[in-house]
């Protein structure tokens, strides 16, 4: 079997929070963005990450490629560890990681023009401005769609799917082999998502890619992903084949989140049991013991406010967290 281009075992990121105010000193408490996460991707696929707004999926996605260092746990790309690498270590695996932002016109340099913002990456690692470089850069820029006359021009200049298509040839332009899409689609027009999303994909075929497809819009994630992950208060709760997630969710949270995605037409609604999950999703600043959605499950059980669910397979390739799934196989 194929190793994973990228995996994570034990995987956790807690950022200490002040409490005191600007002029006050108190203690501080760890809020826990991330917690004991496993999770691999294999060479060539899409694992979709999705899960309420703060729930970890940003901070998830940023520890993969060691944008942020882990409090705890391990991270392996192409077989080697990558979690204690220093930043000279860490330089030649930041070819193979890169990372598509949010917004597709805060994560450009205003007054850097298009060759300069695409060419950055290449010169960063030792790439010499001249013909050869404005050539690659003029050759991705034909790849994600835009004319060479693109090239002297400023990000003001362009529209927001015309950004993200400059952002996506920034990240693409040293030829990674894994790359986070974060929320990439998310700020734009839902016409301009399609073409975006079908540009990711033509390229992910056409290069080889490995993404990390990190987004709330649960119809956009079944069209992309091979396989879907599901996250809760920084904890990883379900885990399937595309179809598998869609057509049999198993954690009480996966169902709802389901089943509150829009139908096209009427007919086509769900017409099975509709999760009835109530209030809003608790701080990570003080998670609720045992498991993390029991606050908020209508099937909760004494064993879930005391201990947190493992992540077990139920089926091949479906992994859930939930008691209620341990118990049924018991």
């Amino acid at each position: 079997m194929t190793e994973p281009l990228i995996s994570a075992q034990n995987l956790a990121k807690h950022f200490d929070v002040g409490g005191g105010g600007l002029f006050l000193r108190s203690k501080t408490s760890k809020l826990r963005a991330v917690d004991d996460v496993a999770l691999s991707i294999m060479p060539g696929e899409t694992l979709g990450l999705v899960g309420e707004s703060g729930c970890g999926k940003s901070t998830l996605g940023r520890l993969l490629i060691r944008l942020l260092d882990p409090t705890t746990g391990n991270i392996r790309f192409q077989g080697q560890e990558i979690t204690g690498l220093g930043r000279a270590a860490m330089r030649e695996f930041r070819r193979s990681m890169q990372i598509i932002f949010q917004d597709p016109y805060g994560a450009l340099n205003p007054r850097m023009a298009v060759e300069d913002i695409i060419a950055e990456p290449l010169v960063i690692h030792g790439a010499k401005s001249g013909a050869e470089t404005r050539q690659k850069v003029t050759e991705m820029l034909d790849r994600v769609g835009l004319p060479s006359r693109a090239l002297d021009r400023f990000p003001h200049e362009f529209s927001g799917g015309q950004r993200q298509r400059i952002g996506i040839a920034r990240a693409l332009i040293l030829r990674p082999r894994f790359v986070v899409c974060d929320e990439a689609v998310s700020a734009l027009d839902v016409s301009v998502q399609a073409q975006i999303v079908n540009l990711l994909q033509d390229l992910q075929r056409d290069m080889g890619l490995t993404y990390l497809f990190i987004a709330h819009d649960l119809s956009v994630v079944r069209h992309i992903s091979d396989r879907v992950a599901v996250m809760y208060l920084g904890k990883i709760v379900e885990v399937a084949e595309k179809r598998e997630i869609y057509m049999t969710p198993q954690h009480p949270y996966t169902r709802a989140l389901i089943a509150a995605v829009p139908a096209p037409h009427p007919s086509r609604r769900s017409r099975g049991k509709r999760e009835n999950i109530v209030g809003d999703i608790p701080s990570a600043l003080n998670p609720p013991s045992g498991c993390r959605f029991h606050t908020r499950c209508p099937h909760v059980m004494p064993i879930c406010r005391e201990a947190a669910p493992p992540l077990v397979e139920t089926q091949p390739g479906h992994q859930v967290a939930c008691h209620l799934m341990t118990q049924a196989q018991a």
